[in-house]
């Protein structure tokens, strides 16, 4: 693991002298905070406990993580800022701390030391998240996989049923796929199912989920009931002419919704949801489809 320590200790704009150095109100436990830095695998747990610790021995007010594009925040960001940067298993951790005061010498080394220990459990928790999402993700769309959407749908049918509130699932394929993909390739093929997944994504609410659950199988989970559902579908439907490979190689979808029942299990849901979908192919393609079993 490569960790590296940016050499600038103090903010920008402000001066430090030898007077303002503030003596350490405590030494700091290192086998505790080792303790508690590994005692979880979630790199924004990780940062929390960071940030608690720090603002235990340090007056620090709060602390801003960005690793590549993910931003963490602990604390109210008000006070002298302070800029620093680690890197973590060759990964760029920029840190920008809030001061209520300025640190003394013995701060500085507390803080050094800190940044030390938090390095590999950052390290971990970074790795672990990394496998996850290879575990759960599809690795050529982004969207979640068949694995994902299990764990997924689950916990909203729960969280529906406990909230005696609405989700609805929606099934969808490409049309005629298969016969694309033999006469173009591949290669082509896999450019759609990109191009089709970005199409879902820009389509769907911050609510909603979309996962592909194998070949050019995609499904949704949506907040809400069927006319909530209804209206992604029709986004996605009318979104297909924007995006110009659909359009060029005639790429259409259809699209089969189930409003989940009280209690209904996933496997029934699902089913559901397919047969809609085929009703909606058989009414002719590129359109979508309600179940009609919505009375549970």
């Amino acid at each position: 693991m490569d960790f590296a320590i940016a050499t600038e200790l103090y903010p920008d704009d402000y001066q430090y002298s030898s007077d303002n150095f503030l003596k350490s109100d405590s030494e700091i436990d290192l086998v505790k905070v080792i303790q508690q830095l590994h005692g979880s695998l979630d790199p924004r747990t990780v940062f929390a406990c960071y940030g608690k610790i720090i603002g235990q021995h340090l007056p620090v007010t709060a602390i801003q993580i960005y690793i590549g594009e993910q931003k963490y925040t602990w604390g109210r960001l008000q006070g002298i800022a302070l800029h620093r940067n680690i890197t973590v298993d060759n990964v760029n951790v920029a840190l920008h701390y809030y001061l209520s005061k300025p640190l003394g010498l013995q701060h500085i080394e507390q803080l050094i030391q800190l940044e030390t220990l938090v390095s590999l459990p950052l390290h971990n928790a970074l790795k672990h998240k990394q496998m996850s999402n290879h575990a759960m993700f599809d690795a050529l769309t982004g969207l979640g996989n068949r694995f994902y959407f299990h764990k997924y749908i689950q916990k909203a049918l729960a969280r529906a049923n406990r909230r005696q509130s609405q989700v609805s699932l929606i099934v969808l394929d490409i049309d005629k796929f298969k016969s694309i993909n033999d006469q173009f390739g591949h290669l082509i093929g896999d450019s759609l199912l990109i191009s089709f997944s970005e199409l879902i994504s820009e389509s769907i609410r911050d609510t909603d989920h979309a996962f592909r659950i194998g070949g050019d199988e995609f499904v949704i989970v949506a907040e809400g009931d069927v006319q909530a559902a209804s209206l992604v579908c029709q986004r996605i439907i009318d979104n297909q002419s924007l995006h110009t490979e659909l359009v060029d190689y005639h790429v259409q979808c259809s699209l089969g919704i189930a409003q989940a029942k009280s209690q209904e299990e996933v496997d029934s849901l699902f089913h559901r949801a397919d047969e809609a979908m085929y009703t909606a192919k058989a009414a002719g393609r590129n359109c979508f489809s309600i179940s009609e079993d919505l009375i549970g």
